[in-house]
């Protein structure tokens, strides 16, 4: 929903893009409540304060309620693509039905602008001379001690005496 705010989006041909849909996630633990012989004791001001409550049923009016609201974000989603991506997006049925596709194939729909990874984005497009690498290198000692304490543990137990070792 981030990138539809943007001038122009760009990802690696083998990114994932799209998705463009609405998921609610959550699991039901009624049915095992009752196989271990639980029972539950729940209190709530207001009728709907335990809505979609993980350790009681579901009712067919949470399911409407819920689809109802998963309908109108999923609207307003496909609005803000449709707005950001302008005559660049072709729409077809499976647009927005939840699916992605590679970068190449968003290139080619107009999900995507261009190929581009951040630091070519920050260079070439933003224009940032100065770019800093935050990514974590271990050093020489890092990794000797690594190395070192894995050989220990795998030989404790040998020289414990508490499993045969290969001499």
């Amino acid at each position: 929903y981030v990138a539809v705010g943007a001038d122009e989006i760009y990802a690696s041909p083998a990114s994932m893009v799209g998705s463009i849909g609405v998921l609610y996630n959550g699991f039901g633990f009624v049915d095992a409540l009752q196989k271990l012989g639980i029972s539950r004791r729940l209190q709530t001001s207001g009728v709907n304060k335990a809505f979609l409550d993980p350790f009681s049923p579901t009712t067919e009016f949470q399911k409407e309620k819920l689809q109802t609201m998963l309908d109108i974000v999923h609207k307003q989603f496909i609005t803000r693509v449709k707005e950001g991506r302008g005559n660049r997006l072709h729409v077809d049925d499976e647009t927005f039905s939840g699916l992605f596709w590679t970068g190449e194939q968003a290139l080619a729909n107009g999900l995507i602008d261009g190929y581009a990874s951040s630091g070519q984005l920050a260079r070439e497009v933003i224009k940032i001379t100065d770019i800093v690498d935050y990514t974590y290198k271990q050093n020489v000692f890092d990794r000797l001690t690594k190395n070192l304490g894995t050989a220990m543990a795998d030989e404790l137990p040998v020289i414990l005496g508490m499993k045969p070792g290969l001499r």
